[in-house]
């Protein structure tokens, strides 16, 4: 039977819009597949962008942890500049790392050109390769000779352990400090001062032996009959093996017992954003004296009270240490830097109220303190410093966002030594060439013998040959390096 026209037509009106139906569904398959397109071609953009910023700020931070070494490695030069105002002795270290982003601005950015401008007097826009576009660098040093230097106990002798000890104690005997020790730190420990200082010595020797911080111990030849040392780390829910060698980094010293957050930010680093302000370091002279020129209050406080006499009030009254490091930082601020101290001598005559600025400290309400071996708290102090921290940040702007790269060098310059500016044949390249005006090495005394035994310290390899490796670097050794 066929079917009616009515029923016809509304078949046809059935299957009319299927066309449309399709038509809409391509494309919204299309707009899917579009934007999942164009969402993966944005994000790979922008990552190839990030990655090209980010290589740039990185050697942007190479850039500036090297004119850094170059400016600490001028300053002997400029040093001897100064010894017409020092007529019969030798001059001060000069702290040009303190000023060294203002002093290295005439190869930054706009910002930083101009503010070496206005230091200097001068226009860097008359100079030749300098100045930054499309980024800058921003960069801090400090000497880490001016720091408490914890890997002192690596040299495994009672006596450094025990200077250690006395300034280990120093800088956590304040009453104020107390209630830190009276509660469980993060092993669920009670970990009181002694034992947060024997286990920070007890990390970094290399002997089995446990060492007893209590000075009553120490008359016994500093703690020379000792116990073996205990399995504390070995009981712990994740355990390890305690070093017996010398830290490597400052982050190797949250491994060590008691040593949690709350002791970290307190007697380590107490403003992250400052290193200035850090008070301990593993990296410093062998000797760990500490530069009283540049250190910060508290560790001069620290330094002062590790050989102060009992119960001297500023090193157990809490108003009269916040007092002294009060004082401290009000004459750091007055001198701008400049050193104060000509030898240990002279520290300790001011910390006594003699000498050329003690009246000073005695005016500002800080009384004279009397020491228990003034010949041992000698051994402490120096006035120079040869160990530096670089800490360099590369920072490239771009759209709605800004790459930083941050580059943390430590420098030796022990041994390293000074720059010379020399004219055609002062330094053979890698090729064998002269890089005219380079930095050139100290010329080798006549008949010394070199690397591999060649005569007059030439290498036997030839100019630029392995011998070149060995030869000390006017700029330092780096012994830390660390992008972040």
């Amino acid at each position: 039977m066929k079917p009616s026209r009515r029923t016809r037509r509304h078949g046809a009106r059935d299957e009319r819009g299927v066309a449309l139906v399709l038509v809409l569904g391509a494309i919204a398959v299309m707009t899917v597949l579009l934007t999942e397109f164009q969402d993966e071609n944005a994000a790979e953009v922008s990552s190839a962008f990030a990655e090209r910023d980010a290589l740039r700020a990185e050697y942007l931070a190479r850039s500036a942890v090297n004119l850094s070494r170059l400016l600490i490695a001028a300053e002997p030069t400029m040093r001897q500049g100064l010894g017409i105002f020092f007529i019969g002795r030798s001059p001060p270290q000069v702290p040009i790392w303190e000023f060294a982003d203002r002093i290295l601005g005439a190869f930054n950015d706009g910002d930083g050109t101009a503010e070496f401008a206005r230091l200097t007097g001068t226009d860097p826009s008359r100079g030749k390769n300098l100045g930054l576009s499309g980024g800058r660098f921003d960069v801090a040093l400090l000497d880490e000779d001016s720091k408490l230097n914890v890997n002192l106990a690596a040299r495994g002798d009672s006596i450094s352990q025990i200077r250690l000890a006395s300034e280990l104690l120093a800088l956590t005997a304040g009453d104020q400090y107390t209630p830190l020790f009276e509660q469980r730190d993060r092993d669920d420990q009670f970990t009181d001062r002694f034992t947060l200082c024997s286990s920070l010595i007890e990390w970094a020797d290399p002997s089995e032996l446990a060492f007893n911080c209590d000075p009553k111990s120490w008359a016994t030849g500093g703690g020379a009959a000792r116990s073996t040392k205990d399995a504390f780390y070995q009981l712990l829910k994740t355990p390890y093996r305690r070093k017996n060698a010398a830290y490597d980094s400052l982050e190797e010293l949250h491994l060590v017992r008691g040593m949690g957050d709350d002791f970290w930010s307190t007697f380590v680093d107490p403003d992250p954003d400052n290193p200035k302000k850090r008070v301990v370091t593993v990296w410093g002279k062998t000797e760990a004296a500490v530069n009283v020129n540049t250190a910060n209050a508290q560790t001069l406080w620290a330094v002062v009270c590790s050989y102060a006499k009992p119960q001297t009030p500023t090193c157990t009254d809490v108003a009269e240490i916040q007092k002294f490091l009060m004082a401290v930082t009000l004459v750091r601020g007055f001198t701008s830097g400049a050193p104060l101290f000509g030898n240990a001598a002279d520290f300790i005559k001011t910390m006594k109220g003699q000498g050329m600025f003690g009246p000073l400290l005695s005016a500002l309400g800080i009384k004279p303190i009397e020491f228990t071996a003034e010949a041992e708290l000698a051994k402490l102090i120096s006035t120079e410093s040869k160990v530096f921290s670089i800490y360099a940040d590369g920072v490239v702007p771009s759209y709605q966002r800004k790459t930083r790269v941050r580059i943390h060098a430590v420098v030796d310059f022990r041994g390293a030594p000074p720059p010379a500016f020399g004219g055609p044949g002062a330094y053979p390249s890698p090729s064998g060439s002269v890089a005219s005006g380079a930095l050139a090495p100290a010329p080798a005394a006549s008949g010394a013998v070199g690397a591999f035994g060649a005569p007059g310290g030439a290498s036997a390899v030839g100019p630029g040959g392995i011998g070149a490796a060995f030869a000390p670097n006017p700029g330092g050794t780096v012994i830390y390096f660390r992008i972040e």
